[in-house]
């Protein structure tokens, strides 16, 4: 009756609503004779729109699936992104260079202009970011790798922080070589924000939602953001290989090149377009002779630039460590980067500014060139020893003439830039800014492999005989192999090779570049030395097992027995009922083990939550009791885990076979189980002891 009474009172409602519709649509067809309904006009050209978008739909995914169609987007739109990175980055230190020059003749005012602009930008750009996401400073890809290994940081992905790591980071670059930093690492999470909105709206386009195609996009992101940034396909893609994923699957090389090349020819095409190039060729232009490259026994040369490299990589990366702990250790420091970041990011833009004012240090330094003038600069194939010692050869301004003083010779620079940026690149590691570090790196190295590829030439040509047999020997080759190496061994990567040959085109060089790298890498990687994204990722405290490792072999190979927490709610196959709304209402999971009897233990598989509910529904309805396993399906396990196997294995099997639920089983019977949520918590507590 109160059923009938429900629908005799719905009927009513409905027909007063009618009533009242037809009463509205009367007076409003009086009221104007072109809308039919006020409130939603438009409706059969809306009816067509929508019929023909879902033609559309059903047109592409007939072709291929819409992932691939989120694949190409991402890379066009990361390098549409770059490309108008790069061109604000450059209207505005062209502006700060004539301003610079209409201010000659005052060396006050050219030095309040040389040192007050790059402040202003960093300290605009620290207190931008603080105010509006606080998760925007840093490189970002400490926690995209954090997020890779199945880590959820939701706030590291928002669109607020995409926003101000965008216009943050264009602040860092405009103030140019001063500050010496680069936009790799920023580039590359603003890539997997962009890369994870693609995947919500393939998802929702789709109709259903895939957690490990989301986690596919953010593979792919991380190589479309190297790819980006220098236009190169093949070394982005290991370097999300090398640096990102600790468990790459093969599956996603296919979506990571497709993506990678989409957005590396995009890139290019915006260069050919801008006027800065004539057709699609390496971002950086080198003149290297292909007839004979290098001499084979210059290959020894190579080995020790190799070593020479890792040797420096290992004082930088103490000097990084120490003055990350420096930072939160030292109260000043401490007081600063908390309360009063864009003052501390003023006065250490200003200090780095002072040092490279051109009329100083800086003209020992070549601080008028960008980064990437310092670049294109040393990787030229020319002897600039042999240049600048002999009077009759016209220097070119190009390139020689910012790194000749009258100090001295041209090594003497080098050696004296190598000094200087070295100190000035680890203090600006510490500004709470969004920066990139590895390009800094790559251009010092490339520093370093100049210096000595200069002293080779100059001793080859004028301290032996055979002189002319050594006169065409090569210090932009000795550049690039250096830029590789530092870069190789700072990340303990060997992506900077393929990126140094992709990124000038030299494949004549690729044998003592890969050489160099190695060994730099050997060198670098001994002791279990973190790299540097690792002593990030340790400095922050996350939870990265990878990065733990570095700091504390011991702390993966805890046994999983140690950190199990309480037992988990378990179902015995024969449980009625009431024994199945207790473990229902008790605990959250979506799989619930299953085991012979509470007194065996003996583990027979998991059930799903949803199907337990379904059984609650069953035995409402009808008055038969009935057990679990005559209603239920227990499903088998796969994947079985002892209390002795140690955290690090169990965190590879949840990565490399993506089960949300892993039970861990002692001869048969059941000890426990470990989920994600408890292996991040796991993470986080071994973090904390460090």
């Amino acid at each position: 009756m109160k059923n009938l009474d429900k629908v005799t009172w719905s009927e009513t409602g409905r027909e007063s609503n009618n009533q009242e519709q037809e009463s509205q649509l009367e007076t409003s067809h009086n009221r104007s004779a072109l809308f039919s309904d006020p409130w939603k006009p438009y409706q059969r050209p809306r009816a067509i729109v929508k019929e023909w978008l879902l033609k559309l739909r059903c047109c592409l995914e007939a072709m291929c699936g819409m992932e691939w169609y989120g694949y190409a987007a991402l890379g066009i739109l990361m390098a549409v992104l770059s490309f108008l990175m790069d061109l604000s980055v450059t209207k505005l230190l062209r502006a700060h260079q004539w301003l610079y020059m209409k201010l000659e003749g005052n060396s006050l005012l050219q030095f309040f202009c040389w040192t007050l602009y790059p402040s202003c930008l960093c300290a605009v750009s620290s207190s931008f970011s603080h105010n509006i996401c606080p998760f925007s400073t840093g490189s970002g890809i400490p926690e995209v790798r954090t997020m890779l290994a199945g880590i959820e940081m939701p706030h590291y992905l928002s669109l607020t922080n995409m926003f101000t790591k965008f216009l943050g980071l264009i602040c860092v670059l405009a103030a140019g070589s001063t500050v010496f930093l680069g936009k790799v690492g920023p580039f590359v999470h603003l890539s997997t924000m962009v890369g994870a909105y693609l995947s919500n709206l393939c998802s929702l386009i789709q109709g259903n939602k895939k957690d490990k195609a989301a986690g596919e996009m953010l593979v792919v992101a991380a190589a479309v953001g190297v790819a980006s940034c220098f236009g190169a396909p093949i070394s982005g893609v290991l370097f999300s290989v090398e640096v990102m994923c600790s468990h790459f699957s093969l599956r996603y090389y296919v979506p990571c090149f497709f993506s990678a090349a989409c957005g590396a020819l995009t890139f290019r095409l915006f260069s050919v377009w801008s006027g800065d190039g004539e057709t699609l060729q390496a971002l950086i232009k080198t003149n290297f002779l292909t007839a004979l490259p290098f001499y084979p026994l210059e290959i020894l040369l190579f080995a020790f630039l190799g070593l020479l490299c890792g040797a420096v990589s290992c004082c930088y990366l103490f000097c990084h460590r120490w003055i990350l702990q420096f930072t939160k250790t030292n109260p000043v420091f401490i007081k600063m980067l908390t309360t009063e970041k864009g003052l501390y990011s003023g006065i250490v833009a200003f200090l780095l500014a002072s040092v490279t004012f051109p009329h100083s240090a800086g003209q020992y330094m070549a601080s008028k060139y960008t980064t990437k003038q310092l670049l294109t600069s040393l990787l030229d194939s020319r002897q600039w020893s042999s240049q600048s010692l002999n009077a009759s050869v016209q220097l070119d301004p190009e390139y020689l003439l910012e790194w000749t003083s009258s100090w001295g010779p041209v090594y003497f620079s080098l050696a004296f830039f190598l000094l200087m940026k070295m100190w000035m690149l680890v203090l600006a590691c510490t500004l709470p800014v969004p920066a990139g570090y590895f390009m800094p790196i790559f251009v010092y190295g490339a520093a370093l492999g100049r210096l000595l590829g200069e002293g080779v030439a100059y001793v080859l040509s004028t301290g032996m005989t055979s002189g002319q047999q050594w006169a065409s020997i090569n210090p932009g080759g000795y550049a690039l192999a250096g830029a590789a190496a530092l870069s190789g061994a700072v990340t303990h990567t060997l992506s900077p090779a393929l990126l140094a040959i992709e990124l000038t085109g030299q494949f004549s060089h690729a044998v003592p570049v890969l050489l160099a790298t190695l060994l730099a890498n050997a060198l670098a990687r001994s002791g279990h030395r973190p790299s540097f994204y690792d002593a990030l990722s340790i400095s922050k405290r996350l939870p990265h097992l990878p990065s733990l490792k570095k700091v504390c072999p011991r702390l993966p190979s805890t046994p999983v027995g140690q950190v199990l927490g309480v037992k988990s709610v378990q179902l015995q196959k024969a449980a009625g009922p009431a024994e199945v709304q207790h473990a229902v209402n008790t605990s959250s999971e979506t799989q619930i083990p299953v085991v012979d009897s509470h007194e065996s233990q003996i583990l027979l598989g998991f059930v799903l939550r949803s199907e337990l509910l379904m059984f609650l529904r069953h035995s409402e309805t009808e008055t038969l009791d009935k057990h679990l396993d005559e209603v239920c399906c227990i499903h088998p396990t796969s994947v079985l885990l002892s209390p002795h196997n140690t955290v690090q294995e169990a965190h590879s099997v949840l990565s490399l076979v993506g089960a949300q639920t892993l039970f861990v089983t002692e001869r048969g019977r059941l000890v426990g189980l470990i989920t994600w949520p408890e292996m991040k918590k796991i993470l986080e507590d071994l973090a904390k002891e460090i």
